[in-house]
């Protein structure tokens, strides 16, 4: 099969846990071709398919820290080249957040291959349904109590009555703009004045979990199936995230009771609406995130528990393909 990356610059990849370089090597691994573009890379013109100016690559086997010597151009086809959407097998879109307002264009050109006969992977209509924070209130059931709010007269009541809060911003990532406020409300001002920005912005409110102590776990939903196995990112010293990219420690362990409960409620769900790979953030019993753009710790949680994630994810891939469909859900 011919797949097409849409990504981040390959050159930026951190190929000992990036997770679309594993996706990568399995599918190289089973013979298929790869190719990557970025998002700015995507074109349309009236008379004219959308278009990826592609890069053919190989894999070299060499992983690294960074840089490129993991890949290399395809002698075929050494240098740039336009490609029709529609004329490769899939488009898998591993974009990186932040869901920015390019990012919410290229899901439209995404759209547009689609309608022109591409396959998309998560599909591009399902990106934009699910912010990742927001699609949590889709399911209460599983959620801690939870504020939505521009209003500061709103946070300061839901602090009075819980304590204990965390706040942050709707279009965070890695962790970046969260904020702990305790029961003696120090800072709540200052803090709820910087994330609304005086009432012109949205911000979340949830009731702080002490179960963080134990990791914010990771658990991955592929082709509409748990994989056995999360991630529970454990915050290091007085640090109140447990994001590997503030420095989180990452622990493979089986999923609870209860993940199982919250991934096999959601994962038919999701899966049937074009989410072919989602990643639950899950604190002790409560679901905090749905992430839908390109959910990682396919290489951690393989490395630590033996469980090839990246094989289920292309498994899942081709069974997509052959059955015609985007997920398990109908084709658009």
């Amino acid at each position: 099969m011919k797949l097409l990356f849409v990504a981040d610059p390959l050159e930026s990849f951190k190929t000992y846990k990036d997770s679309t370089y594993a996706m990568m090597r399995e599918a190289a691994a089973r013979g298929h071709t790869l190719m990557a573009c970025r998002c700015e890379d995507l074109r349309w013109q009236r008379g004219e398919q959308v278009l990826g100016f592609v890069r053919d690559i190989e894999l070299t086997g060499r992983a690294g820290q960074g840089g490129h010597d993991w890949f290399r151009a395809a002698q075929q086809a050494p240098d740039e080249r336009p490609q029709p959407l529609a004329e490769v097998d899939a488009v898998i879109m591993r974009k990186d957040p932040p869901f920015d307002s390019e990012y919410f264009y290229a899901t439209h050109l995404l759209s547009q291959a689609e309608r022109e006969g591409a396959r998309i992977f998560n599909r591009p209509a399902a990106l934009r349904e699910h912010p990742e924070k927001l699609a949590i209130l889709e399911f209460p059931q599983f959620i801690s109590p939870t504020l939505v709010t521009r209003d500061a007269a709103d946070i300061r009541r839901f602090h009075a009555e819980h304590g204990d809060i965390i706040l942050k911003p709707l279009d965070g990532m890695g962790g970046m703009g969260i904020f702990r406020v305790g029961p003696d409300g120090l800072n709540l001002g200052s803090i709820v004045e910087t994330l609304n920005r005086g009432g012109a912005q949205t911000v979340m409110v949830q009731k702080y979990l002490p179960e963080i102590v134990q990791g914010d776990k990771r658990v991955l939903l592929v082709g509409g199936e748990p994989v056995p196995f999360a991630l529970a990112r454990i915050p290091q010293g007085s640090e109140i995230r447990g994001n590997l990219a503030v420095g989180g420690k990452g622990v493979a362990q089986p999923l609870s009771t209860r993940d199982r409960e919250i991934a096999t409620t959601l994962a038919p769900v999701l899966s049937g609406r074009g989410l072919l790979l989602v990643g639950l953030d899950i604190i002790g019993d409560c679901l905090t995130e749905i992430n839908v753009t390109s959910p990682t710790g396919f290489q951690e949680i393989s490395q630590q528990s033996g469980f090839d994630v990246a094989k289920m994810f292309v498994d899942a891939l081709e069974a997509a393909l052959r059955l015609g469909t985007q997920a398990s859900g109908a084709r658009a």
